[in-house]
């Protein structure tokens, strides 16, 4: 597998790059994150005249065809930047959209960056089980009448409008029976609670009380959602990965730097063989997450759903297990500075945190890894 990047998707990370450094400095990001909204609309406009928001859209509704591998540059230059803007929820809204059909238009708004999404999916019993559902979709007419909570919907109060999961047939846990829905921001009877999370980004509850939708609100066909579910989810993780990536980029940089400048009994700390060696293996696990997220990325979009499934978990699982390394080790290597809000290593252990919780944790898809047919293993 060719690990080097195209021109065209180094260009996109050094624009990416070029922007943050220059507009969404850490002072800046901070003075967003306690704003009213939570997010800026200035930088959700650059992000779409930088093609961010086309990228992943199909060319026949305005975008570029980007696919997984072109995204994972994306990601990590917003992982590195700790950027808190709507684009991982309303791209992976895109996938959903993307792999439904029927809804163009809604695509269409995408690239051009006139809509956000927002992906309600997670209910309080779950966990990291989206085939767990208790909300239903009942058929009323011609449309349906929905109904449930749905919790933790990353920036769901931002969205214009929302991907959601609902049962319309079989038990709660089946994966048979699950219909998803586009359902506008502002519908009569959905109800959103929106608040801010540890990592500075912005999640909602909401609810769907006999929420009346039209039969064109139907992603795919009703009952057989699970594919479509399964399949967006694993795009999700494989970008949450990308993600990780640069933020562990960055936080390893940071404390590097650290060790260079911070001095103790006369030298530079960096100068302790025993620091040396932490820094050695924070590297190495940098390094295999980076290859894990690669992988991912080139085999997410694969027409064999097994080899999907057996990929993402593979590389959430090391990626998870890394990020929680480097962090850890990041947070103690500099000290109680590690985790103040004043230095930028806090708000990147704490968005690892989240990355390492948000669609599957490690144990979960190492489980789920371990689960897919063909896996041998002796008792």
């Amino acid at each position: 597998m060719d690990f080097t990047f195209k021109e065209e998707q180094q260009q996109f990370a050094d624009a990416l790059r070029r922007w943050v450094d220059k507009d969404y400095s850490f002072e800046t990001r901070n003075k967003i994150i306690h704003s009213g909204a939570g997010v800026s609309d200035a930088a959700w406009t650059t992000l779409a005249e930088l093609g961010m928001t086309a990228l992943p859209v199909p060319e026949e509704q305005g975008g570029f065809s980007g696919s997984a591998v072109d995204m994972l540059v994306v990601m990590q230059e917003l992982g590195r930047g700790l950027v808190v803007e709507p684009y991982l929820a309303t791209v992976v809204g895109a996938e959903f959209l993307r792999l439904a059909g029927g809804h163009e238009g809604l695509l269409e708004q995408v690239a051009a960056g006139t809509l956000k999404l927002a992906c309600a999916l997670g209910e309080k019993q779950a966990r990291h089980e989206l085939h767990d559902i208790a909300t239903t979709a009942t058929a009323d007419g011609a449309g349906f009448l929905l109904d449930g909570v749905k919790t933790v919907v990353v920036h769901g109060a931002q969205a214009g409008a929302l991907i959601v999961s609902a049962r319309s047939g079989g038990g709660r846990r089946d994966t048979a029976g699950i219909s998803l829905f586009v359902v506008a921001a502002g519908t009569p009877g959905v109800s959103v609670s929106d608040y801010r999370t540890i990592d500075g980004q912005r999640a909602a509850t909401v609810g769907f009380a006999k929420v009346a939708l039209p039969a064109s609100a139907l992603l795919g066909g009703a009952g057989a959602g699970w594919e479509i579910l399964d399949a967006a989810a694993d795009y999700a993780a494989t970008l949450l990965c990308a993600e990780a990536v640069g933020a562990m980029d960055a936080i390893f940089a940071a404390t590097l730097e650290y060790l260079k400048t911070r001095s103790q009994f006369g030298a530079p700390i960096g100068k302790f063989q025993a620091l040396q060696h932490r820094m050695a293996d924070m590297f190495i696990h940098l390094e295999q997450a980076r290859s894990m997220a690669m992988l991912a990325a080139g085999k997410v979009a694969s027409g064999d759903a097994e080899e999907r499934r057996r990929t993402v978990s593979a590389a959430k699982a090391r990626v998870g297990q890394a990020l929680k390394f480097v962090g850890q080790q990041a947070v103690q290597l500099h000290g109680g500075m590690g985790v103040t809000n004043e230095l930028p290593a806090a708000h990147h252990f704490k968005r690892l945190s989240m990355i390492e919780l948000s669609f599957g944790d490690s144990d979960y898809h190492l489980e789920r890894f371990i689960a897919q047919p063909g896996f041998q293993h002796s008792a």
